[in-house]
């Protein structure tokens, strides 16, 4: 009965979400996944998928059956905290994965920079994070051909 309910049917997976250092096996299947979302699948060039910033950021990583299925990773500025490159496996969309990382992010880093936080976000993507308190501000912009959108909660 392990992984059924009572009833017989499949329990519901859990989504584990975990900082993770850099370069760690972890980690590296974290990137492998931001490579297959952002330059695979939304055509972004792997020089600006992947920077400096990566050396030093404090990297997420969730993990469904087993899988890193997820990824985020969080810099921290002088003014503020910045999430970025938030990333979701397709198999994975739609299970609540993105918010789990969101809600880790600004809970583990809750008490740098006065709880301030920024990102930019991929326009179609503004309801999940306007979920965590995020609102929109400036000109909408593009980055690798990709509408953006500022977005701070403070």
């Amino acid at each position: 009965m392990d992984g059924l309910t009572k009833s017989g049917q499949r329990k519901p997976a859990e989504t584990t979400v975990l900082a993770v250092p850099v370069f760690s096996t972890l980690c590296n299947a974290a990137f492998n996944l931001r490579r297959d979302v952002f330059i695979d699948e939304q055509n972004v060039p792997p020089d600006e998928e992947f920077d400096a910033d990566d050396l030093t950021a404090h990297h997420l990583v969730a993990i469904r059956d087993g899988e890193v299925c997820g990824t985020l990773r969080v810099i921290y500025t002088a003014e503020y905290v910045k999430i970025g490159r938030v990333a979701v496996g397709r198999p994975w969309r739609g299970l609540g994965i993105a918010s789990a990382l969101m809600r880790q992010a600004m809970e583990d880093h809750a008490h740098a920079r006065q709880n301030r936080f920024h990102l930019a976000a991929q326009k179609d993507k503004l309801p999940l994070y306007e979920r965590f308190g995020f609102k929109a501000y400036g000109d909408e912009f593009l980055d690798v051909d990709i509408p953006h959108l500022n977005m701070k909660n403070f």
